[in-house]
C-alpha cells in the first residue's frame, strides 16, 4: 500500500533559554547518539561476536601427530635381547569436516544476519527513544515559555488592577482575584522548571552531555511551526524484527541439518610410518564409528522444535508488523490533518488566521473590553487560561505528528540515522 503523508518537520527557532547557536537540533542529538551511545557500541560488539562464531564454524579441523615406540629397554637396564626396537609416527585427519561444515557454516551465517538485524533495530529503538526525549523537552520549553508569558501578562494585570484600585475606579475584589492568579501562576512556572529540568536531563543520556544544574545543558532547537514536505509511506525494507526473525528460521534449520550429521562422529584417516629392523613401513588406516545406537536423537528433536518455533515466531512478528504500520500510517495522517487545520492559512494581509491566532485575538479583545469596563475580570482570565490551553494544545499536536512521522518511518525500514536531510526528513 503507498500512503502519502506529509512531515511536519521543524521550522527551527530560538529555544526560549538560549540562542539558536548555543541549542542542539535533532539532527544533530541523532549524530550524537549514532557516535556516542553505548547500546549502539554493545550491539555492534554482538555483530563482532558473531562474526567470529561465523569465521570459526568454517575453520578446518587440523591433524593429530602421533609418535610412539616399542619394545623399548626400561630406564637403568640394558638393550633387550632378540627384540627389536620398532617406532612409528602417524598423522590422523578428521574427517567430519566433508558433512558437517556446510551446515554449521550456514547457521553460523544465519545467527550472523540475525545479530545484524538485531543491531540496526536496536539503533531504531535509541534512535526513537532519542527522538521521543527530544520533543518532551521540547514540549517542556513550551509548557515553560507559556507559563512565564502569562505570569509576566497577570503581573502587569495586578498592577494595572492596583492602579484602578488607588485611584478609587476599581473594586478590590478584583485585585484580590489578579494577586490570587498570579501566585498560581507563579507555582506553575515552578513546577514547569522542574518539568524542564527533568525532560533535559533525560536528553542528556542521548546527547552524552553531563547533567548538572538546571540550565548546564544546552537547549534544544524549539519547532514551532509546520512545514509541509510529501514523503512516501513505501517501505524501504523489511523491518529489523522481521529481517531477524527470517534469519533465525534459516539458522534453526541449518541447525537441523547439523543435528542429523553428527549421528557420524570423530570420523578420521590416518597414515604413518612404522620403522622396525631398520626397515621403514607405511601405516594407513580409517577411523568409522558404528552408529548403532542413534546418540543424537534427542538433539535432532530439539533442533527441529526450535525451527518449528522459528516459523511460529516468525508468523507472529510478521503479522504483528502489518498491523502497526497500518496503525502508525493512519495516526500519521489525522494528526496531519489535524494540525494542517489548527495552524490555518494566511489571510490577505499576510497575518494567521489559525488556532493560535485566534487564541491570541481573544486574549487581547478581552483585556481591551475589561479596560474598558465592558466585561468583568474572570472573562479575561477565562481568556488567558484558553490562550496558554491553546498554546500547549496546538504544540502537543505538532510534536506528536513530527513523533508519528519518525514512527512510521523507523516501521517502514528506514535508517532514521540517515532519514534527515539538514532540517528535514527524506522520502
Amino acid at each position: 500500500m503507498l500512503l502519502t503523508i506529509f512531515v511536519l518537520t521543524a521550522q527551527l527557532g530560538a529555544a526560549p533559554t538560549a540562542g539558536a547557536g548555543d541549542s542542539i537540533s535533532l539532527v544533530q542529538l541523532l549524530e550524537r547518539v549514532r557516535t556516542l551511545h553505548p547500546h549502539l557500541g554493545a550491539a555492534a560488539a554482538r555483530v563482532d561476536a558473531a562474526r567470529g562464531a561465523r569465521r570459526a564454524a568454517g575453520a578446518f579441523p587440523n591433524p593429530v601427530l602421533q609418535l610412539g615406540i616399542e619394545n623399548a629397554a626400561l630406564p637403568g637396564r640394558g638393550p633387550l635381547v632378540g627384540i627389536d626396537h620398532e617406532a612409528t609416527s602417524t598423522a590422523t585427519v578428521p574427517l567430519e569436516f566433508l558433512y558437517q561444515r556446510g551446515a554449521r557454516v550456514h547457521r553460523a551465517a544465519a545467527e550472523l544476519d540475525a545479530a545484524q538485524a538485531d543491531a540496526f533495530a536496536a539503533r531504531q529503538r535509541v534512535a526513537l527513544e532519542a527522538t521521543q526525549a527530544y520533543y518532551r523537552a521540547a514540549l517542556a520549553e513550551v509548557e515553560l515559555a507559556t507559563a512565564l508569558d502569562l505570569s509576566n501578562w497577570l503581573d502587569s494585570l495586578v498592577s494595572y488592577s492596583r492602579a484602578r484600585v488607588a485611584e478609587g475606579a476599581g473594586a478590590g475584589a478584583d485585585l484580590l482575584r489578579a494577586e490570587l492568579e498570579l501566585d498560581r501562576a507563579g507555582a506553575e512556572v515552578t513546577l514547569r522548571q522542574t518539568a524542564l529540568a527533568q525532560a533535559r536531563a533525560g536528553l542528556g543520556f542521548f546527547s552524552g552531555d553531563s547533567v548538572g544544574p538546571f540550565g548546564s545543558l544546552p537547549p534544544i532547537v524549539v519547532p514551532t511551526e509546520p512545514l509541509a514536505r510529501p514523503v512516501s509511506g513505501a517501505p524501504a525494507g523489511p523491518r529489523p524484527e522481521v529481517r531477524s526473525a527470517r534469519a533465525r528460521l534459516v539458522a534453526a534449520q541449518a541447525g537441523v541439518g547439523v543435528a542429523r550429521s553428527m549421528i557420524v562422529r570423530d570420523l578420521g584417516a590416518m597414515v604413518g610410518l612404522k620403522r622396525s629392523v631398520g626397515t621403514t613401513s607405511l601405516l594407513a588406516g580409517i577411523v568409522v564409528p558404528l552408529p548403532i545406537v542413534n546418540a543424537n536423537r534427542g538433539a535432532m528433536e530439539q533442533a527441529e522444535a526450535e525451527r518449528a518455533a522459528a516459523t511460529f515466531d516468525l508468523a507472529a512478528i510478521d503479522r504483528q508488523v502489518r498491523s502497526e504500520t497500518a496503525g502508525l500510517a493512519e495516526a500519521a495522517r489525522l494528526l496531519h490533518e489535524r494540525i494542517r487545520v489548527l495552524s490555518g492559512s494566511p489571510d490577505s494581509s499576510g497575518a494567521r488566521t489559525g488556532y493560535l491566532a485566534r487564541a491570541d485575538e481573544a486574549r487581547r479583545i478581552a483585556v481591551g473590553a475589561y479596560r474598558e469596563g465592558a466585561v468583568p475580570l474572570y472573562q479575561v482570565l477565562d481568556a488567558a487560561r484558553a490562550w496558554g490551553e491553546a498554546r500547549l494544545t496546538y504544540f502537543r499536536i505538532l510534536y506528536a505528528q513530527h513523533e508519528s512521522v519518525v514512527t512510521l518511518l523507523a516501521a517502514e525500514g528506514h535508517d532514521l540515522f540517515t532519514a534527515f536531510d539538514g532540517k528535514e526528513l527524506r522520502p
